[in-house]
């Protein structure tokens, strides 16, 4: 969680909402990534998103089985989406999302009958320093 926390922050620097992400298997770091939807004018270029199609090109895999996924924002419903589509073991996320979450939150995306894939999750890594990085994001845009 470190190491997505401190993307999150560059991102953050960059202008990019601060999110960062990163996929481990069996203790090495197989795909990370940041934010980069203003950079990439790409809606869908989320932390998440970034780091699951790096660690699928790293292993080259389309399913991340015994893999595990830290990032610092609750996931939104495209996210965990890709969470499931991607059969990853382990969700570890740091600051909970009320409105644009997915996985606690909104939808529910791993509750629903037709989720094929739920992964083990673990909210609150990191929460207090994920937070703190969002909550001053947003209001030096305020």
């Amino acid at each position: 969680m470190r190491i997505a926390l401190a993307l999150a922050a560059e991102a953050g620097a960059a202008g990019e909402v601060p999110v960062g992400a990163v996929v481990v298997r069996e203790g090495v770091i197989v795909g990370r990534a940041a934010n980069a939807t203003r950079r990439l004018n790409d809606p869908t270029a989320h932390a998440e998103i970034l780091a699951i199609r790096a660690a699928a090109a790293h292993l080259n895999a389309e399913r991340l089985t015994d893999c595990a996924l830290y990032v610092t924002l609750e996931p939104c419903a495209m996210c965990a989406g890709a969470i499931a589509h991607a059969r990853i073991a382990r969700l570890y996320y740091a600051a909970a999302d009320p409105k644009g979450g997915a996985v606690e939150h909104g939808g529910r995306i791993f509750a629903q009958p037709t989720c094929h894939h739920r992964p083990e999750v673990y909210p609150g890594i990191g929460e207090a320093e994920a937070a703190a990085l969002l909550r001053t994001f947003f209001a030096s845009r305020r």
